[in-house]
């Protein structure tokens, strides 16, 4: 790879590109989430809060807290709604139960789902609709308190209806986070996210302001792909 890209505070910023150019896999660098891939070799520098996260001493339990993602396709655990939610705070050693309470609210609260599942917290989250179970695994994401939203794909599974209530909750959440999103919805980025970044083959081809992207694009690959010539 050959990236060289700012991720702003309080952004949403977008990565745009062809199916395998890279994207996926970078942003699983900005939790380390790569090192779970066997074989996976990083070289470069990734600085949040000041600090190297690429340094083999990292805390990565302490970075994966800070830095959060919401995958393709929905993943609660099979246990009940409210489980899914406490299960990193109790993991991050809260045990008061009235504290755990008010995260499961607050949390829901946060990812636009409170209202449709305060009933029935004790419920598999399993038995949500798939639109659902995505802002499950965003409350889920939240209730440990991250600075870094990363979303990959987060609404290729998802119908329209589903795909619009993650958008209009995105841009919510970018008042209090700083939100990755790796999308092949074009029309997308260009309705949620600040920034873009346009990858190809391993290449940060181009980055900007959105708007400047698709609309005045600098680089002929960037120029052809918005257009839907290729990709």
């Amino acid at each position: 790879m050959d990236i060289n890209i700012p991720i702003r505070k309080n952004c949403i910023t977008a990565l745009i590109g062809p199916s395998g150019c890279g994207k996926s896999t970078l942003i699983r660098v900005f939790n380390r989430m790569c090192d779970l891939v066997e074989g996976t070799k990083t070289e470069g520098i990734v600085f949040f809060d000041g600090e190297n996260i690429c340094k083999p001493n990292t805390d990565v339990l302490a970075l994966r807290k800070k830095v959060g993602m919401i995958f393709q396709k929905p993943n609660p655990f099979p246990m009940t709604i409210k489980d899914n939610i406490t299960y990193g705070p109790k993991l991050h050693g809260v045990k008061d139960q009235k504290e755990l309470d008010e995260i499961v609210e607050e949390s829901l609260k946060k990812a636009a789902l409170w209202e449709e599942v305060k009933d029935r917290l004790h419920v598999s989250a399993l038995s949500l609709s798939g639109g659902q179970q995505q802002r499950l695994c965003i409350a889920r994401a939240l209730s440990i308190n991250p600075e870094v939203i990363l979303m990959d794909e987060p609404t290729s599974a998802l119908d329209p209806m589903a795909t619009a209530k993650i958008e209009e909750l995105s841009l919510e959440l970018k008042k209090n986070y700083t939100v990755v999103t790796v999308t092949h919805n074009m029309q997308q980025a260009r309705r949620i996210s600040d920034y873009t970044g346009f990858m190809y083959l391993g290449r940060l081809e181009e980055f900007g302001r959105t708007k400047d992207i698709f609309e005045n694009p600098q680089n002929e690959l960037t120029k052809r792909y918005v257009s839907g010539i290729f990709g």
